[in-house]
């Protein structure tokens, strides 16, 4: 693989109160025409994070041409495992609906802070998300009994197939800890059974963390990008026959960092889009999204 990259596409710079900073996570989906509505989590000035979404035309240039005045989603209220944030992960469609899996989080005092997975569900006549709950979907247990975060699911056939991440240890620095890939399975993508097996995992002692899964069934071949990180967050790419058993393939991922600009230092959070033939790659660059999130294409071989 070898990505173009297109640009810096968005970056909110105080736009209004709960659009403060950050373009961080995000999905994309085709509407009418050459319009993408591409959302994404976003932060106000406390740093709690709310969903919302830009349309772009990529006939013209992919010109922002609406911006949501308000959050899509937002965090929930004092003490429920939301009450810091909400961060997309994924939007399923699913029985004339849209399924938006998030993670909720909760600052904490020994560690730094405590996810969990939520669901909200778009109808489509009435086009507004509502949680599904006041409480996640899939918390701590005995097989993630710290964190988990950034599901991205895949209906196939009678089965909704889940990638999340999960957090196997804490230390005394955020980089003591252990963030690996998970996998879990559904059969109505809101009671899911957990496989034990971390299915990507460091190779390295320099890797800590896991981030932000995106798998794709490619004609047969599932293929996955992810974020990994030492010092800073790099995309990464592996490939299955199964959804569980990978092969990391991180050198032929064919994007980097560039030499200087917006992504200079980081890029994570990968989407990858099919559009009108072409592939794309959103991301996020430096500071986890604060610089806004960018496209690249995928050159034809």
């Amino acid at each position: 693989m070898k990505w173009k990259k297109i640009g810096n596409l968005f970056c909110p710079t105080v736009i209004n109160k709960w659009m403060y900073s950050h373009a961080s996570n995000v999905v994309a989906e085709s509407l009418n025409g050459d319009i993408v509505r591409v959302y994404f989590t976003t932060r106000n000035i406390s740093n709690k994070s709310s969903i919302g979404a830009v349309d772009i035309d990529f006939k013209r240039n992919f010109k922002i041409v609406n911006l949501t005045r308000e959050p899509i989603l937002s965090f929930g209220e004092k003490g429920l495992f939301d009450d810091s944030g909400v961060t997309l992960s994924c939007i399923v469609n699913f029985s004339g609906k849209k399924y938006l899996y998030y993670m909720g989080w909760n600052l904490g005092v020994t560690v730094p802070w405590r996810n969990s997975i939520g669901l909200a569900i778009c109808d489509k006549i009435k086009g507004n998300f509502t949680k599904y709950s006041q409480s996640p979907i899939m918390d701590r247990n005995a097989f993630d009994p710290y964190t988990l975060s950034y599901p991205y699911v895949l209906k196939e056939k009678n089965l909704f197939r889940m990638w999340y991440g999960s957090n196997l240890r804490w230390g005394k620095r955020h980089k003591d800890m252990y963030h690996v890939i998970k996998y879990a399975e559904s059969k109505d993508g809101i009671n899911w059974t957990r496989n034990e097996k971390a299915v990507i995992k460091s190779v390295s002692p320099k890797e800590y963390a896991f981030s932000r899964p995106f798998v794709l069934n490619d004609n047969g071949l599932y293929k996955m990008w992810y974020s990994y990180r030492g010092r800073f967050y790099r995309i990464g790419y592996a490939e299955s026959r199964d959804g569980i058993n990978w092969k990391r393939k991180d050198k032929e991922v064919g994007l980097n960092v560039s030499k200087e600009g917006w992504d200079n230092e980081m890029i994570c959070y990968p989407f990858v889009f099919d559009y009108k033939g072409e592939r794309y790659l959103f991301y996020n660059g430096n500071g986890y999204g604060k610089t806004g999130f960018g496209v690249a294409i995928l050159e034809k071989e």
